[in-house]
């Protein structure tokens, strides 16, 4: 492993659902080259479904139930609780900052609501800027035919807010006035119906965007960028998930996460609980399957990989459970790193590195 990166100091939270016996955010030290997490402690916050870092690398930000927490992150990587800010809708489910650091954007998937919160900088969340309820019909009658933001993502430019839209199989694509605080429709991506567009990655180029469907079990790749009219997303490749025999009725693909170098990209199954890498072709962005297999855990919810790209932690939200694996991209397998560790209702997973500079 690189010097460099061993002198490095990295720290794992785990983000719980804390209606069992979680009581909030777990952190792990993170042992990069053994490729393992060891648990320090944990952080009282309700139903910490969702973590964002700061641009700064200062502040922690958690979905609660009262909206937002934020927390100021240690030398150590220890949270020192700083305050929270009441999101006026229901739970959110997602959370993302802009490039400045002066926004955080949330999204709603029980009410199908886009939120802008000021963030101060001396940490503190201040006041919604603005909120945008989504409106239209979806397609499939077991999600009520509703609105459900599943993620909100800004473009790499940071000129435009990309938010998914699961229940009504739309990304709906905002600019966010930054002199009134107020988003402003630009475009809208209409997915295929029944799809069940999940999540958004972009690529490390900044060129394409992958976007992950829970239902058709399939990632869209698009190209992406800034044209003289506004956004512009042209869809140049469609490409399964699972292995073509399987019925994709009875998976649902979850969530993407990229290799620290932007070569390979990662998908999440419920259902046959397993994880798909692709390579990324950098000409052109398109993907290429390399394996689906199995992570020894049910509904994997969130997943990271350590900061050498060589293990993977993944979060099984059913059983209750973090499985870690050695990545082999030459033989395109995976190997288990241990027993799993127990953690109750985990939902989501950040490895972070952190420093004396990172303290306030």
């Amino acid at each position: 492993m690189d010097i460099y990166m061993s002198e490095k100091k990295y720290v794992a939270y785990v983000g719980t659902y804390t209606h069992g016996s979680s009581i909030g955010i777990h952190l792990y030290d993170v042992d990069v080259e053994e490729g393992v997490l060891r648990e320090r402690k944990v952080v009282p916050v309700n139903n910490s479904s969702y973590l964002a870092r700061s641009k700064s690398g200062k502040y922690l930000y958690s979905i609660a139930d009262e909206g937002v927490a934020v927390f100021a992150i240690h030398a150590d990587g220890d949270l020192e609780y700083i305050n929270k800010v009441d999101i006026g809708g229901m739970r959110g489910c997602y959370l993302s900052v802009d490039e400045t650091g002066k926004y955080l954007f949330v999204a709603g998937y029980h009410d199908g609501k886009v939120t802008v919160v000021h963030t101060h900088r001396d940490g503190r969340l201040g006041s919604v800027m603005d909120g945008v309820f989504h409106k239209g019909i979806g397609s499939v009658a077991e999600r009520s035919f509703r609105p459900h933001v599943s993620c909100v993502i800004p473009t790499p430019d940071n000129k435009y807010l990309c938010a998914v839209d699961n229940g009504i199989d739309q990304v709906k694509i905002y600019r966010l006035d930054k002199r009134r605080h107020k988003l402003h429709l630009e475009d809208i991506v209409r997915c295929r119906r029944e799809s069940g567009p999940r999540e958004m990655r972009f690529s490390r180029s900044g060129k394409y965007a992958y976007l992950i469907y829970e239902l058709s079990n399939d990632v869209d790749v698009f190209s992406y960028e800034d044209g003289p009219k506004g956004p512009v997303f042209e869809k140049v490749q469609n490409i399964s998930i699972l292995d073509t025999d399987l019925d994709p009725m009875h998976d649902a693909a979850e969530t993407l996460a990229m290799s620290p170098d932007g070569h390979y990209l990662f998908a999440s199954t419920a259902g046959d609980n397993s994880i798909t890498m692709f390579a990324i072709d950098p000409e052109n962005g398109q993907l290429e399957r390399k394996f689906s297999l199995p992570i020894s855990g049910e509904y994997p919810k969130s997943m990271k990989l350590f900061p050498d790209g060589k293990h993977i932690a993944i979060v099984n939200h059913e059983s209750n459970s973090i499985t870690t694996f050695t990545i082999d991209y030459e033989k395109n397998v995976l190997m288990m790193k241990g027993k799993p560790m127990s953690v109750d209702t985990p939902n989501c997973i950040l490895i972070e590195e952190v420093s004396p500079e990172n303290t306030i």
